[in-house]
């Protein structure tokens, strides 16, 4: 079983930046593919960004590419989401996510966290 609790989520203005972070309870993390995903009001919970376990390969959703960086410090059990350049309909609860197979597909994580609120003022 793999704890994850993600933090840093809040209110910023659009144009603004926010870094969030999830911490894993797991030993063996830089074994687990990473994810972001994010569920606004109203719709279906969707991929956002996702890292291998060395960091050296990562993959984003076109709605934010150019704007937020995935990473992971793998000493401190951590993944990171820099979100720059916030929009307004970044707003949403985003999740942090291990999985044992890289991709976007939602299936492939087995653990998440419990969410982290970002709103973004415009």
């Amino acid at each position: 079983q793999v704890r994850l609790v993600e933090s840093g989520g809040g209110l910023v203005q659009a144009g603004g930046s926010l870094r969030l972070s999830c911490a894993a309870s797991e030993c063996t993390f830089s074994t687990y593919v990473m994810g972001w995903f994010r569920q606004a009001p109203g719709k279906e919970r969707e991929f956002v960004a996702s890292i291998t376990g060395n960091g050296g390969v990562t993959n984003y959703a076109d709605s934010v590419k150019g704007r937020f960086t995935i990473s992971r410090d793998n000493a401190k059990n951590t993944v990171y989401l820099q979100m720059n350049s916030l929009k307004s309909e970044d707003t949403a609860i985003y999740y942090c996510a291990s999985a044992s197979k890289y991709g976007s597909d939602r299936s492939f994580y087995d653990y998440w966290g419990q969410g982290t609120q970002v709103t973004v003022s415009s």
